[in-house]
């Protein structure tokens, strides 16, 4: 998708036909939650009677300077510096800016956001698409904020990735911005590398190759973020990355190809889960496999321990290898069920391009099974 001749795109507010009053449950990440359930379950006003043509649908566009990947966020009652209290939609563009928009936009089309951000550093640009790379494939023209944020409404701090091309070279950065303002807090950005050490080499994270995809997850004070392909599968691996959300220092480092390449987290934006024991989840895209070191076509389970991201439990199909041959890789947000009386009380689905869904139980998640031939036996459930 490229830019309208204009160079602008809208945003597209679809909204109740009740009053605005109502909408006061704040989305403060990828599909609501950290189980990623995609569920509101304070919804109480809309039924099939209500949804309908006459009564629902667009009330208003907004122009935005570039193309909008990311899920936008709500957030209600929030106190803007001399604008007064506003309920807010926050959207981001791959041009590198974070808009604050009136939900309830009483001015109509094309009013002034209540404030924007440009992340681009003085002298920077957003990365262009062709020194990406595989813009044929994303239909892309620039790179700059593609993951969806993360709000944390006891600090009022939305955590942002941009990414910028500067001096020759591709830069990430994790940002902390007043969701009033629009300012940076924590003292500023943290520029993202990484390296990972283990069997024997170390891996370096190339900013040029990567994508920060899945949305970020807030959890327990830390901010997860999970990189990877860049569209067609050049010089990259999958990473999960931990910082602190208070300090944005760097608490975890974990890649799922050390030494190799491929393998990359990217589940077509969906955001990392969690649960409520503190776990981490992703999976991971087609890549070389060796079980418990290298993870293409993968499942990945994680605990936080200090400063360590620490692999806990992982799962891989039977036939990953042959799934992976044939680019049918794991592509979806790790979806974490509610409590199940029985004997699989904590269970989570995966699925991927396969069209498969791997019904694992959290608590022994299954890793690999070497003598199934036509189906995964060593889990919950699998369904084709």
């Amino acid at each position: 998708m490229g830019r309208t001749n204009s160079f602008l795109l809208r945003v597209l507010c679809l909204c109740m036909f009740v009053a605005t009053s109502f909408g006061q449950t704040s989305v403060l990440t990828w599909h609501y939650d950290n189980a990623r359930t995609g569920a509101n379950t304070n919804e109480t006003i809309l039924t099939p009677a209500n949804v309908k043509a006459s009564l629902f649908g667009k009330l208003f566009t907004q122009p935005v300077d570039g193309i909008v990947v990311a899920q936008p966020l709500y957030l209600p009652n929030v106190s803007i510096p001399g604008a007064g209290v506003h309920n807010v939609v926050y959207v981001v563009t791959m041009h590198d800016t974070v808009y604050a928009f009136d939900a309830d936009n009483n001015a109509g089309n094309n009013a002034a956001p209540l404030w924007q951000t440009s992340l681009i550093p003085l002298g920077a640009t957003t990365l262009p698409a062709t020194l990406q790379r595989c813009n044929g494939e994303t239909k892309f023209t620039e790179i700059g904020i593609l993951s969806t944020p993360v709000i944390d409404p006891a600090t009022g701090i939305m955590y942002v990735v941009s990414k910028t091309y500067e001096n020759g070279t591709a830069v990430f950065r994790l940002h902390a911005l007043d969701v009033t303002t629009g300012r940076e807090k924590l003292g500023g950005a943290a520029v993202i590398s990484a390296t990972f050490n283990g069997l024997g080499t170390t891996t370096t994270f190339n900013s040029l190759s990567h994508l920060n995809r899945p949305g970020l997850l807030l959890l327990k004070g830390n901010i997860y973020l999970g990189f990877g392909s860049n569209g067609c599968n050049w010089n990259n691996q999958g990473w999960v990355l931990a910082y602190d959300a208070s300090t944005l220092q760097q608490k975890g480092v974990f890649t799922t190809e050390p030494g190799k390449h491929l393998a990359s987290v990217w589940q077509k934006g969906a955001g990392l889960s969690s649960d409520s024991a503190g776990n981490i989840y992703a999976e991971a895209a087609e890549g070389y496999f060796n079980p418990g070191t290298h993870f293409g076509t993968s499942v990945m389970k994680y605990t936080q321990s200090s400063n360590d991201l620490v692999l806990a439990d992982w799962f891989a199909p039977y036939n990953t290898v042959a799934l992976s041959q044939l680019d049918l890789d794991m592509n979806n947000a790790v979806l974490i069920l509610p409590d199940q009386p029985g004997p699989h009380p904590h269970v989570a689905i995966a699925s991927g391009k396969e069209g498969t869904l791997y019904v694992l139980d959290r608590d022994n998640m299954g890793q690999f099974c070497s003598t199934c031939t036509t189906t995964d036996e060593h889990i919950v459930q699998e369904l084709t």
